[in-house]
């Protein structure tokens, strides 16, 4: 999820686990610890383009690093003069939740997190929360404030922090069991269409969990379909071809990683001599067509063959229907 969000989910643990000992100092401590794992991003300038795919949400944001990153800030919690008189298993507890919810958070979105690096490199997303979505968020940051607010002025401690931290945790809850919904919806609306497919993902879009899209693919064909939850029309359905055989002849590397960050839900374009994929688990943005030229989304990576065989690959983005 968004770095505000994650922050924010440390600042209320923190606060909730250590602030009757340390006061404000522990939600700022929280914040800080769950910022840890986005970290990665600052590697990503020493890296080509194919290889930041992996990188981001990688080893930062798996269960081995929760586990022995939480043992190395607890330790290093007991040598600091403000924490050093908690105890060290429940600084490791808080150090390892504030870690766990971050990357736990990430598996819930679209994106994906790696979490059983370094035994396996499956994206874990459960799709059933955007990105940024305050219905999430404002929870979280409202209980907090009250909490330091009253605290600060009435040196006095405040539920709001654990109610602001159970009403968010319902809302994400709910939304994976909102997405069970959606799903049937959508496949009933393929079935009365006669849309054959093999596999179907359900995407949030926006805020609130309202809004979502459906892509259904068989072998050759995928199909992208809005649900718009205050609005009952029929859901309209664009079929895209994936066209597979484009990608042969691709370096098998690039074509493999550029799959596996797609989670095979993707289609294959040829635009000016040049191969577009686009991918439509993480990047749902909606059709666009500009004349003749369609798109299943906006954001594409872009495949070029150079002269010595070698293939470069770059990203782009559609921005608007008249480009």
């Amino acid at each position: 999820m968004d770095s505000i969000t994650q922050a924010t989910m440390g600042a209320a643990i923190g606060q909730a686990m250590l602030g009757k000992k340390i006061g404000g100092k522990a939600a700022i401590l929280g914040a800080t610890v769950a910022t840890i794992p986005d970290l990665d991003v600052v590697l990503l300038p020493l890296f080509d383009e194919l290889q930041r795919i992996s990188i981001h949400r990688g080893y930062s944001h798996s269960i081995l690093f929760s586990i022995l990153g939480a043992l190395l800030l607890a330790y290093v919690l007991t040598r600091i003069k403000w924490t050093k008189q908690i105890p060290f298993k429940q600084l490791l507890l808080f150090t390892w939740l504030a870690l766990f919810t971050h990357m736990l958070l990430d598996a819930f979105t679209t994106y994906g997190t790696q979490l059983f690096l370094p035994i396996s490199d499956y994206r874990v997303s459960f799709d059933s929360i955007n990105i940024v979505d305050p219905v999430y968020t404002l929870p979280l940051l409202i209980g907090l404030l009250i909490t330091l607010y009253q605290k600060a002025k009435k040196g006095m401690s405040s539920i709001a922090n654990r109610i602001g931290l159970a009403v968010s945790t319902l809302y994400l809850l709910f939304t994976f069991g909102h997405k069970q919904v959606i799903s049937k919806a959508i496949n009933s609306a393929l079935k009365k269409q006669n849309i054959e497919y093999n596999e179907l993902k359900t995407i949030p879009v926006g805020i609130g969990n309202v809004n979502w899209y459906g892509v259904a693919k068989n072998d050759n064909t995928l199909y992208i379909g809005k649900y718009a939850g205050l609005n009952n029309e029929p859901i309209e359905f664009h079929s895209f071809p994936i066209n597979e055989h484009l990608m042969n002849g691709v370096d098998p590397k690039l074509a493999d990683r550029l799959k596996w960050f797609s989670q095979d839900f993707y289609t294959v374009a040829e635009h000016n001599g040049k191969i577009r994929l686009y991918n439509l688990q993480c990047d749902m943005q909606g059709v666009r067509t500009y004349g003749n030229y369609k798109a299943p989304t906006a954001f594409y990576f872009e495949i070029t063959r150079h002269s010595d065989s070698s293939f470069g690959l770059s990203s782009g983005m559609h921005k608007t229907n008249t480009e």
